[in-house]
């Protein structure tokens, strides 16, 4: 909508802010250097709003708490809209200069009224209004959001609904102020920068546009295909079948992805599976071959963190025995396949390329990171100082449009078999799949095995007693855990982290698809809690 996928704002500037709009992210447990600023701003006086169906930590803290029934989103931030658009609190010169499609969004509103918003997400509807007005007439107010906003079947029109926000209130091209994702990962924004995403090129350059395809063509030498690829989602459904062998790098997907026991089958079916990671994790399990990969001190390069910030990172060892860096793998592979992979002297020189090819970076090289420091694109020249706030002369794809929503539910509720909603997430202590942290005695020490946190009512007309073990089931499978009776639970809600391989969470979660992105709804699926 805006014409680049990224933080809009920096990092620094979070602690400036003087209103914060946090939905979708345990902020404190995923990304506690970014809570850090957020509660620098708290301290300085900055009025904090929290979306989320848990009472974390940041709740705590904050002037508002909205605490929504998962998979609700949409509703509660049309409710929003109709405020801002209702009491005139529209940022009309912005809206006028900047955006088209107004028109459209006002009459999609017009009939989701606060109290309409309340009867879908359970948010009562003055706190609605309050947050609105904060909103709207607070200048450096930014919103963050994370996983719990995409990892939904309507996570798109999640996101689409907070852009909407941004635009009707002017709150874009403005320090401190913007629409801020969360890296999930280290480098997941580097990543997709450099391409790895089914749609695009790198630097965002559509796979189906026929000039990127022309520039990529001539630069590598071979004939591309106009077609977008399958996204993660599909690509595992279709394990076995239509997708035959397989290559994953960095990723344990038997931890990581919805529907564990269908992705098992399908890797049980596969021809080929390569896995190259620094560990032996769950999915090398189904593996024909492993290639040891070098972990981030034992290779140069760069990564890109949230705010488009690409950073150097040296070589501190030698990788051990076998294991050698990515891309020096993957450079053998293409050429053990018969494409001429150029024999490239160091990462810089692959990074070169890609600047080559790619406006945005155009700036950017190693050497000029190792003499200035971390440089955030854009930055089109050698001479550009890099961009901390985007879109400050307007949205870089010129009009942004505003996108018309229409709620509906998560693809699976609750009923009388499986009444509880399960979401899904991160903890402090472990990371991700807990490939390195399950190895640390720490981490290990603080939270050694998995659980259930719930309401303490929905324990005790269970019978359930805080510290016990239980089986949680779903529709697509049943695992055990403990009981966390928690006060952070709201009523018919329960949460479970997905880090610990010998309680597979993901075996419950619902591989149903977002319709663009295809990301699983990890944070809405229907269980029940019974004893062992």
């Amino acid at each position: 909508m805006f014409g680049a996928g990224a933080m809009t704002n920096s990092i620094p500037e979070i602690r400036e802010a003087d209103m914060l709009f946090v939905i979708g992210s345990n902020t404190t447990e995923a990304h506690p250097i970014i809570a850090m600023e957020m509660k620098r701003a708290v301290r300085r006086g900055a009025k904090l709003v929290v979306a989320d169906p848990r009472a974390i930590w940041l709740s705590e803290v904050a002037d508002l708490h909205l605490q929504l029934k998962p998979g609700t989103d949409v509703a509660l931030l049309q409710g929003m809209a109709h405020v801002i658009i209702a009491e005139g609190l529209v940022d009309e010169a912005f809206v006028a200069k900047h955006t088209q499609g107004f028109e459209g969004l006002r009459a999609s509103v017009k009939d989701c009224t606060p109290e309409w918003a309340e009867s879908i997400c359970t948010v009562p509807a003055e706190d609605i209004r309050t947050a609105a007005r904060w909103y709207a007439t607070t200048k450096k107010a930014g919103i963050y959001y994370t996983l719990g906003i995409t990892e939904h079947t309507h996570g798109t029109d999640n996101v689409y609904s907070l852009a909407n926000l941004v635009l009707m209130t002017g709150h874009l091209g403005v320090r401190s102020a913007g629409m801020n994702p969360l890296r999930g990962q280290n480098n997941v924004q580097g990543a997709n920068d450099a391409g790895a995403s089914p749609v695009f090129y790198p630097g965002y350059q559509r796979v189906k546009d026929p000039a990127a395809q022309a520039k990529f063509e001539q630069a590598w030498g071979v004939p591309l295909s106009p077609d977008d690829g399958l996204n993660l989602n599909v690509m595992m459904k279709k394990l076995g079948t239509q997708m035959r062998g397989l290559f994953v790098m960095g990723e344990d997907i038997v931890l990581s992805e919805p529907n564990a026991s269908r992705v098992e089958e399908g890797l049980n079916n596969v021809e080929f599976l390569a896995v190259q990671d620094i560990f032996l994790n769950e999915t090398c399990r189904y593996a024909d071959v492993v290639l040891p990969a070098a972990c981030f001190a034992e290779k140069d390069g760069v990564f890109t963190n949230s705010d488009r910030r690409v950073q150097r990172v040296r070589k501190a060892v030698e990788p051990p025995g076998q294991a050698r860096a990515d891309w020096e793998v993957l450079a053998e592979l293409a050429r053990r396949v018969g494409y001429p992979m150029p024999h490239y002297a160091d990462p810089g020189a692959i990074y070169e390329e890609m600047a080559s090819l790619t406006g945005q970076f155009a700036g950017i090289s190693h050497e000029r990171i190792d003499a200035e420091g971390g440089l955030q694109w854009p930055c089109p020249t050698p001479e550009h100082p890099g961009t901390g706030t985007l879109h400050g002369d307007g949205p870089l794809i010129g009009k942004a449009p505003f996108q018309g929503v229409v709620y509906r539910p998560s693809a699976e509720l609750p009923d009388s078999e499986y009444p509880l909603i399960l979401s899904t997430g991160r903890t402090l202590y472990h990371y991700n799949c807990a490939t390195q942290t399950l190895r640390e005695p720490g981490p290990v020490a603080k939270q050694p095995e998995n659980f259930v946190e719930m309401h303490r009512k929905d324990a005790r007309m269970r019978g359930l007693k805080d510290g016990q073990r239980v089986a949680v089931s779903s529709r697509r499978g049943v695992i055990q855990a403990v009981v966390n009776v928690s006060p952070r639970m709201r009523r018919g809600c329960v949460w479970m982290p997905l880090h610990f391989p010998d309680s597979l969470t993901n075996r419950l979660t619902n591989d149903a698809g977002d319709s663009v992105t295809g990301t699983g709804e990890y944070k809405v699926c229907a269980v029940q809690v019974a004893t062992v």
